[in-house]
This record gives structure tokens, C-alpha cells and sequence, in this order.
């Protein structure tokens, strides 16, 4: 059966859990996506979602070459809980030559293995815990994703600290090294930041910088 020749921009490979709602975000946010597994109800589950979406016989090059995988500008192998498939999948992946792997891994052990060979690594279930942890015990951070073990990005709530006061008035950047990426308002966002901008109670901003610069910004935030 002859696939698309042009490219697309993301891959989905095991549409398990994570496989399913990673493909639901990436079409709902506009994106091209191509999806593939060997169960035809779950594929049927999620097609009129898709760019693209195939059932496979076997995890093999035949088999990600009939769909067109090679033709996606990032592979996501979503397959966790049977780790050799996953390994034979991503290995399979990275010798098609696709610009940029990634794949999911359930451990430490599994995520070392799918780097030696090439792959991005992921991992699900530690990045919501992280994420869960740092909002439970920041009241105001809305969001949190670690970049690597020292920088980060916060999505945090002000509060009345900061109000009436102007972003150059504020000092995020040169009391708390911190940079201002986006800032949402009662639901407008913008990420064009001007330094006259006065900050109202409630207002949203999403912050890049060193972790401890953050933890130092929350805890600023907390002196009502």
C-alpha cells in the first residue's frame, strides 16, 4: 500500500494511555500527527482525530515503512510496559534515519538503554509526580516542568505583593533572575512584555530560570 511522501510532523507509535493522549493534544493544538499500532480498535478509537492513522502487523521496519514513519519529522515511541518492544521499536526508529526520537520509559534501567541507542527519553509517570509534588506544596505554582536539574519553567499566580506595581518596578529579572515568557490576564495571553506593564492581583506569568531563583520568587510571593 503506497503512504503520503511528503513529511509530517510527529509520529506516534503504541496507542496506549499515554500514546492516546499525547496524539489528543498534539491534534488539538493544530498539529500534523500520524498514528500506529497493531490493535485495529484502538487506531479506529482515535482516526477521525489524526492526520493519519494505521494498523501495523508487527513492530519492524516493513511494518513502520508501509505506514510512513520515516516520513515524520519526530517519532514518539509510546510503548512502556513491554520493554523489549519498546527498545526493538526505538532501535527500529533511529536506523530509519527519522530526524528526532523520543520514547517512553517506566525506569531509570529502560530510559538508559533507549539513550544508548540513540533516543530521547521520557518519563510519564515521574514528570506528573514531580509536577503534582511542586503544586502541592507551592500555593501559588500553577505548573511546573524541569528543564534539566537546575533550570526550569513555573507557571505562577501573583498576589498582592506584586500588585500596582510595573514589571521593571517588580525586579523579577535582576532580584530574582528570573525572565518573564508569557503572561495571561483574565484569559488573554500575551508574550509581549513591556516594562510598564502593571501587574493586577491574579494575574498569571510563566517564568523561566533556576530552580532555587523560583523557589526564592514563590516565597517572596508568600509575604502578604
Amino acid at each position: 500500500m503506497k503512504r503520503r511522501k511528503d513529511t509530517i510532523e510527529y509520529g506516534i507509535i503504541g496507542l496506549g494511555r499515554f500514546g492516546i493522549a499525547l496524539a489528543t493534544a498534539l491534534s488539538e493544538a493544530g498539529k500534523e500527527v500520524m498514528v500506529v499500532d497493531n490493535t485495529e480498535s484502538k487506531v479506529k478509537q482515535i482516526r477521525d482525530m489524526v492526520s493519519e492513522a494505521f494498523v501495523v502487523e508487527g513492530i519492524d521496519k516493513a511494518s513502520f515503512e508501509s505506514a510512513g514513519i520515516q516520513n515524520c519529522e519526530t517519532v514518539i515511541v509510546c510503548i512502556g510496559e513491554k520493554i523489549d518492544t519498546s527498545i526493538l521499536a526505538t532501535l527500529t526508529v533511529i536506523s530509519m534515519g527519522v530526524p528526532r526520537g523520543i520514547s517512553k520509559a517506566t525506569s531509570a534501567e529502560h530510559g538508559c538503554v533507549l539513550e544508548k541507542i540513540g533516543a530521547e527519553v521520557v518519563y510519564p509517570e515521574k514528570d506528573i509526580a514531580i509536577r503534582l509534588a511542586r503544586r502541592l506544596v507551592s500555593p501559588h505554582a500553577l505548573d511546573f516542568i524541569s528543564l534539566n536539574d537546575d533550570i526550569a519553567v513555573s507557571e505562577i499566580r501573583l498576589t498582592t505583593v506584586l500588585e500596582g506595581k510595573s514589571v521593571m518596578e517588580a525586579g523579577i529579572r535582576n532580584q530574582f533572575g528570573l525572565n518573564i515568557v508569557a503572561m495571561e490576564r483574565e484569559h488573554d495571553t500575551t508574550i509581549d512584555i513591556q516594562p510598564n506593564y502593571r501587574f493586577r492581583k491574579e494575574d498569571v506569568i510563566v517564568v523561566i530560570g533556576k530552580r532555587d531563583n523560583i523557589n526564592r520568587f514563590e516565597a517572596y510571593l508568600s509575604e502578604e
